[in-house]
């Protein structure tokens, strides 16, 4: 990250590759001086990954769908929530889940949430 101008003091959160982690990085991650940070389940959010070859694709709009019915079936619905988009993402899928993000903000903006940074969610100043 240094080499695009990213030092380890800006750069607090770390939200591993694949979203995996074990006790072992969970400590690295501390002793390194970061904030393991996840996205929060309970949409396909992360799935936009995915292709149509996988056997768990998920399309954009199943997608969208998904956050659309985690927020009508929770109590806090997404307050507080960190959902996971992934701006890089294979050739082969051919639509892309971030080109639904003026829809999925004007839909939030609509329900009355505010979009804020991690860390203005965690409430961390550097």
């Amino acid at each position: 990250m240094e080499k695009h101008g990213i030092n380890k003091e800006a750069a607090f959160f770390f939200l591993p590759p694949y979203e995996w982690y074990n006790d072992s990085i969970s400590k690295w991650t501390r002793e390194a001086g970061h904030l393991l940070i996840n996205y929060s389940p309970g949409t396909l959010s992360h799935a936009d990954y995915t292709t149509p070859s996988d056997k768990n694709y998920k399309s954009s709009q199943t997608i969208y769908n998904s956050i659309v019915e985690y927020e009508n079936k929770t109590t806090n619905g997404l307050n507080g929530f960190i959902l996971l988009l992934h701006i890089g993402t294979s050739k082969v899928r051919t639509e892309k889940f971030y080109t639904m993000l003026p829809q999925l903000l004007e839909w939030l903006l609509l329900k009355n949430y505010q979009p804020v940074r991690v860390d203005e969610l965690l409430n961390h100043k550097n």
